[in-house]
C-alpha cells in the first residue's frame, strides 16, 4: 500500500489512520465502496466510478460534504501524492460513520471516508488465454445494485470457486443466470452480446458500461436479455468483466467448454478497444 491516504478530505500518513472502535462498517457492514483501476497513473472510468459511488449512497440513505466533481478531484491528487510506480487501483470506501452500536441510523453522526493506493499488476495471462468458472446458486439480496460492504456471499462464492481450481463462480437464480461473484458475465451468440439487465439483482459494473460502448463501435448488438444455464452449452463465446479483471475470456463452465476452449473473435475485439481506451500501451 502506498504512504498517502485520503480521509475525511485531508492527506495523511496511512499509519495514521484510525477510527472508533464502533464503526458502522465493521459491525454492519453499512456502507459502500469502489475500486477503481490505475493504468500508468491514470484512473480509469473514474467518472463513471464515482456515479455509482453516489447511485449506492443514495440508495443506503448516506450523505457526503462533497460532490461528485469534488470526489473526482480528491482521488485525482491522491494518485499524485502517491509515487506510484506500477498498475494500481484506488480503493475507496464510505461509512454512515463511528457511533454507538444500534440498529437504526444514529442521529448528528459524520460518514467516514477514506481511500488508498495498492499495486495491482495486470493478470496478462488470464486475459489473454482466458479461465475457468463454476456455477452456482445466487443467494444474495435484492439490492444488487447497491456496491455496499456486505459481500459474504460473493466472498463464499469465490472461494468455492478457488477451491475447485476456478477463477470464478457463475451466480444464476433457478437458472437465470445473473452475474458472477465480483464479476458481471456475457454470452455471445451469433455475433450478438447478452447480459442480465441492469435490474436490482446485479451491480452495473463500470466495464460493463465501457463494454457497451465497444460493442456500439464495433456495430454489436448489445443484448440486455437474461440468459440461461441451458444457454451456456451453445455459446459461441463468453466472457466476463470487472476493474481488476477487464476483459477476460471464459473457456469452460462447470464441465461445459465455450466451442473450442479458446478465446473467441468478439471477445478479442472488445480487449483491444480496452487497451486502446483505458491507454495501457
Amino acid at each position: 500500500m502506498y504512504p498517502i491516504i485520503m480521509s475525511q478530505g485531508k492527506f495523511v500518513h496511512k499509519d495514521s489512520l484510525t477510527f472508533p472502535f464502533e464503526e458502522r462498517g465493521a459491525q454492519f457492514g453499512d456502507g459502500v465502496y469502489e475500486v477503481i483501476r490505475i493504468y500508468h497513473k491514470r484512473p480509469y472510468l473514474l467518472d463513471e466510478h464515482i456515479e455509482r459511488l453516489f447511485r449506492s449512497l443514495h440508495a443506503i440513505y448516506i450523505e457526503i460534504p462533497y460532490t461528485k466533481e469534488e470526489m473526482i478531484s480528491l482521488l485525482k491528487e491522491l494518485v499524485r501524492k502517491n509515487d506510484i510506480t506500477e498498475d494500481s487501483y484506488i480503493y475507496l470506501q464510505v461509512t454512515r460513520g463511528s457511533a454507538p452500536r444500534v440498529h437504526t441510523f444514529p442521529e448528528h453522526i459524520t460518514p467516514n471516508i477514506y481511500a488508498y493506493v495498492n499495486d495491482f499488476a495486470r493478470e496478462t495471462d488470464l486475459i489473454e488465454y482466458g479461465v475457468e468458472t463454476i456455477t452456482l446458486q445466487d443467494e444474495r439480496w435484492e439490492n444488487c445494485y447497491i456496491k455496499t460492504l456486505n459481500l459474504l456471499p460473493n466472498i463464499l462464492a469465490r472461494q468455492k470457486a478457488k477451491e475447485q481450481g476456478c477463477y470464478e463462480a457463475i451466480l444464476h437464480r433457478d437458472g437465470v443466470v445473473t452475474e458472477c461473484g465480483s464479476s458481471n458475465i456475457f454470452l455471445i451468440k451469433d455475433e450478438k452480446i447478452y447480459t442480465h439487465p441492469a435490474t436490482n439483482r446485479i451491480l452495473k459494473g463500470c466495464v460493463r458500461i465501457a463494454v457497451e460502448r465497444f460493442a456500439k463501435q464495433l456495430n454489436i448488438p448489445f443484448i440486455e436479455e437474461p440468459f440461461t444455464l441451458d444457454d451456456i452449452v451453445d455459446a459461441d463465446e463468453m466472457f466476463l468483466t470487472s476493474s481488476m479483471s477487464e476483459i477476460m475470456p471464459v473457456l469452460k463452465v462447470d464441465d461445459v467448454i465455450i466451442q473450442d476452449g479458446k478465446p473467441g473473435p468478439i471477445t478479442k475485439k472488445l480487449q483491444t478497444l480496452y487497451m486502446q481506451d483505458a491507454k495501457i500501451e
